[in-house]
């Protein structure tokens, strides 16, 4: 009996063992970093590197624009051209605009510097729009990530601000559209946009002190307040929630917000090397951009006069919605208590922007009380778990996608030979048409993705191989969907296991 009730403890000292490096191997060591090794690869997510490019194309601008700051003249003070382009010479020409072409064409590596500038101010806006899109999607903005969320919806109309600023100051032909539509923004505000217009150009269009003004938002105010933004989005996520993590299959569900907590201190950035990596190849891809391809060649626009447009141009990338929403926007115009209302302007450039950028920035909130999850969410969502934010998602990307395109109107008439009026009414239609559609597929290809999923799930995955049997009855072959190995690992039983090593 002795020998038999060793053998038993024999055997179960060893199964114990097994279990304990079995839970070793899957969990990770026992020094607090439980499940670690599953997730660890999750922290550097491949959509995570739109943060990095976003912050280190943001590191790009304050050194190209520290350099620039050198050379520039922010003054609007009018001299005739004598440098060496020679179709401009004895132009007239501002001393911003003369230092630009100086910039270009004297200091060198000048043109280098601007254009890398430039590059990176696209890049820097279109990174922050993946994140805010990857954010969507994925249900990143919950509980406790809505500060967060804010600061990068804060960054894309900061962006967008800095660069139009940005655009403003070489007073070139490109600028001057700006400064018109600018010019008429402010004008379309009832009651106080002619007084407001005046204050900005400190009298009379254009003025003699509006490059100066931009000048300081652009080079101070605005990099501020983008810094002060990035460094306060990283304490948040360093100091108080952490990553954000994708969990594989069937984990998603099980590991949620009541694990988190134990799990979040071995949810770590990228590997310094890796992140290391990432600005170097920002910053080389930035380079070869500004390198080889040409960007606001402003000796081809040349310098601005009041009262003339460029032919073709269009805005930046960021602010072709807004140029879209004017172009398609009928010529309404009221008359209210003798004061003209401009419709025209005022609902695309202000009503429109103003209700989308506060719609995003105010999701999270209606969400929640939507759905009535207050819960704190560290996992994020497929999104074709959540049919409906996918839905909304889609609609929302039509929607500014059509007012992007309508910024070209003129162009996609004249290139594929059609009728302007005809295009103008196209995206008029399309503008509200085309958001409802996206949505209805948007939710459907969700809906069709889960139920596939689930058949799968119950029935195996279809292996296109047709056996007969003695019978002589045809039947395909189904395969299994493989075993998350941290299902059996998410039990009572192992997480007790777990703590026990720990100790």
């Amino acid at each position: 009996m002795n020998e038999l009730r060793s053998s038993a403890g024999a055997m179960a000292r060893g199964a114990a063992s097994t279990a304990a490096v079995l839970v070793r191997s899957t969990l990770g060591s026992a020094d607090g970093r439980s499940l670690t090794r599953r997730y660890r690869s999750r922290a550097d997510h491949w959509t995570f590197m739109f943060a990095q490019i976003t912050g280190y194309s943001f590191v790009v601008l304050v050194l190209t624009g520290v350099f620039l700051t050198f050379y520039f003249d922010p003054s609007m003070a009018r001299a005739p051209y004598d440098g060496p382009y020679e179709p401009l010479r004895g132009v007239p020409v501002s001393r911003a605009y003369d230092s630009t072409m100086e910039l270009s064409f004297e200091v060198r590596g000048g043109l280098l510097m601007r254009q890398v500038h430039h590059w990176a101010a696209l890049i820097f806006c279109a990174s922050i729009a993946l994140q805010l899109l990857r954010l969507f999607f994925t249900g990143g903005f919950r509980r406790p990530r809505l500060l967060n969320w804010l600061i990068w919806v804060g960054l894309f109309t900061l962006g967008m601000v800095a660069s139009l600023t940005g655009t403003i100051l070489p007073d070139d032909m490109l600028s001057g559209g700006s400064l018109l539509l600018t010019k008429g923004v402010l004008e379309s505000i009832p009651v106080v946009g002619t007084h407001l217009q005046r204050f900005v150009f400190d009298g009379d269009f254009p003025g003699e002190v509006i490059i100066g003004r931009v000048y300081w938002l652009h080079v101070l105010v605005l990099p501020l307040a983008i810094g002060g933004a990035l460094a306060h989005r990283r304490r948040l996520m360093v100091r108080q929630h952490g990553h954000t993590r994708f969990a594989p299959g069937s984990a998603a569900r099980r590991l949620g917000s009541h694990h988190v907590t134990r799990l979040r201190a071995a949810i770590v950035d990228a590997p310094k090397p890796a992140s290391i990596a990432m600005f170097l190849y920002t910053c080389g891809v930035l380079a070869l951009l500004g390198g080889f391809v040409q960007i606001n060649a402003i000796w081809q626009y040349g310098p601005f006069e009041p009262g003339a447009i460029t032919a073709g141009a269009v805005p930046g990338w960021y602010m072709a919605f807004l140029d879209g929403a004017v172009r398609i926007m009928p010529g309404w115009e009221l008359d209210v208590v003798g004061h003209p209302l401009t419709l025209a302007v005022l609902v695309p450039a202000i009503v429109v922007p103003g209700a989308f950028f506060t719609a995003l920035a105010l999701w999270p909130l209606g969400e929640a009380i939507v759905t009535g999850d207050r819960a704190e969410h560290h996992v994020l969502d497929r999104p074709r778990d959540r049919p409906a934010r996918t839905g909304a998602g889609a609609a929302g990307i039509a929607f500014y996608g059509l007012l992007w395109l309508a910024a070209a109107n003129d162009q996609i008439a004249l290139n594929f030979h059609l009728d302007l009026f005809a295009v103008t009414w196209f995206f008029r239609v399309a503008v509200f048409a085309g958001p409802v559609a996206a949505f209805v597929v948007a939710n459907r290809i969700c809906h069709h993705l889960t139920r596939r999923e689930r058949q799968v799930a119950v029935h195996g995955r279809e292996t296109g191989r047709i056996v007969m049997d003695a019978q002589g009855r045809f039947t395909e072959l189904h395969t299994r969907p493989a075993a998350d190995p941290l299902a059996e690992l998410d039990s009572p039983e192992h997480r007790l296991l777990a703590d026990t090593l720990k100790e």
